[in-house]
């Protein structure tokens, strides 16, 4: 189940507002808990369980962690509680990776392969074993006393407007609104517009885009022209753009309509001069978890130069393959890191001299062929996509439909909004104020409920609605 689906949109989430608005607020916590069971177990029923057990013994290690007097005995538990849950995304996620490289090594010198059955990948894997990593680490460093019930941190991890695609939840600033929380009425019509305005991007601009994109990816890249490559790669950069921020959007909204406020994780990445600032403004939860729980522990910049250039590139080597368990992911990460290491060496202080227009440039340049890499099955593929790019083949079949031409529009107007007249005033109104007057809500709200409507019936209209992140 995906949130811009009709099951979640007209069933789903108005039987459980309903419900959840009606019980008492003791109430409320078990209510959320069950919806996101039933979430996940509509998605991945044979999981279920392994989630559920992963959970309990977590919970229960950490309780142990933090009573523990001495430092031994709390190493034993954290590294016990983490080893366990990276042990899971490591089976689930990597095994069928791990088997296939090593088969293509030992087929390339003459043995038979090993046999193993392919094993599926539970949804929402990656978000959980983060999520439960760092309410291991908050409680070994007493950053934030761990919970005292179980379906507390079950909601933690589990809860459904985060537990398939994030945004990444830090567990010291959500256990205090977990356990107890203030919702308001501000914030509940705050979390619809939200809400509405992430669907619309998700359904009136990214599925456009991907079916753009999947027209190009999917066919003959050996006789694809210079134009469609670039048609194809500029399609699938809006796409995964709109796509994932729309889904944030909409997890951010249904949170504040809980009384649960969760962390921006998009800040207009594409209009970003370096790509530096490329990673201050994409994903930024991710990033956030990579700095403080992976590159601060390997010494961040207190090492020397090349030790931190040396740790900025595996820490994205790293996001690469979290990504994915394909090495396409890995040279994504790589790919990355690499640009990370020339800013930290030289490009940044070349960046700033020249003007902010050729700098936005050359950045989104450089992100749309990484995101070659990540849109990609293989390297070959990807290799001969990025040739493509440059061939400079032309032939008649140019082949943008009227409905691309106009969602392309509005895809770089709400990509590079900043970047337009009153564009920093419209996304201030939208997206960083928090209190307007009656007028301005009434406006908001018929904007909102025009948005969902919209969207809602272009997805009943179409049964082309894909997600990237479902499965990561």
């Amino acid at each position: 189940m995906v949130f811009s689906s009709v099951l979640f949109l007209l069933y789903f989430l108005p039987i459980f507002l309903l419900i959840y608005h009606i019980v008492p607020k003791s109430w409320k916590n078990y209510i959320i808990l069950f919806a996101s069971i039933v979430f996940y177990a509509w998605g991945a029923p044979k999981f279920l369980f392994v989630i559920l057990a992963a959970i309990i013994i977590t919970f229960y290690l950490v309780g142990l962690l933090y009573k523990a007097k001495d430092r031994k005995r709390k190493r034993l538990f954290s590294t016990i509680a983490i080893v366990l849950n990276l042990g899971l995304l490591a089976y689930f996620k990597y095994a069928n990776f791990f088997i296939d490289s090593v088969n293509y090594l030992i087929s390339s010198f003459g043995f038979s392969p090993m046999k193993w059955i392919e094993i599926a990948l539970p949804i929402g894997i990656s978000f959980y074993t983060f999520h439960s990593i760092t309410y291991i680490i908050d409680a070994y460093r007493n950053v934030h006393k761990p919970f005292s019930k179980l379906s507390d941190f079950a909601i933690y991890i589990m809860a459904f407007p985060h537990m398939v695609a994030g945004p990444i939840v830090r567990f010291n600033t959500i256990a205090d609104q977990i356990t107890s929380r203030k919702e308001t009425i501000d914030d509940k019509l705050l979390g619809f517009y939200r809400f509405s305005i992430g669907l619309a991007k998700k359904v009136l601009i990214a599925n456009i885009m991907a079916y753009q994109a999947d027209i190009i990816f999917n066919g003959n890249i050996i006789e694809l022209s210079t134009p469609n490559a670039w048609l194809g790669i500029i399609a699938y950069t809006f796409q995964i753009y709109f796509d994932f921020s729309g889904y944030s959007d909409m997890a951010i909204g249904l949170a504040l309509m809980m009384g649960l406020k969760f962390p921006e994780n998009f800040d207009l990445p594409y209009t970003s001069k370096s790509i530096t600032e490329f990673w201050r403004r994409w994903h930024i939860t991710l990033g956030s978890f990579m700095k403080d729980y992976l590159y601060i522990p390997l010494g961040g910049n207190r090492v020397r130069k090349q030790r931190i250039y040396f740790n900025l590139w595996l820490v994205f080597l790293v996001s690469g393959l979290w990504h994915g368990a394909n090495w396409t992911f890995v040279a994504w990460g790589a790919f990355h890191g690499f640009f990370l290491v020339l800013d930290k060496m030289f490009m940044l202080k070349v960046l700033k001299k020249i003007p902010a227009f050729f700098s936005t440039l050359l950045t989104f340049l450089v992100v749309m062929i990484g995101w070659i890499l990540f849109r990609s099955n293989s390297l070959d593929f990807a290799f001969t996509y990025i040739q493509r790019l440059f061939s400079f083949t032309f032939n008649n079949d140019f082949i943008p439909n009227q409905d691309f031409i106009i969602m392309l529009f509005f895809a770089i107007f709400f990509a590079f909004i900043t970047s337009f007249k009153f564009g920093q005033k419209i996304k201030d109104f939208f997206f960083t104020k928090t209190i307007y007057n009656k007028k301005e809500h009434i406006a908001l709200s018929l904007i909102a409920i025009l948005l969902l409507f919209v969207s809602i019936a272009f997805i009943v209209s179409s049964d082309f609605n894909p997600f990237i992140y479902y499965r990561f």
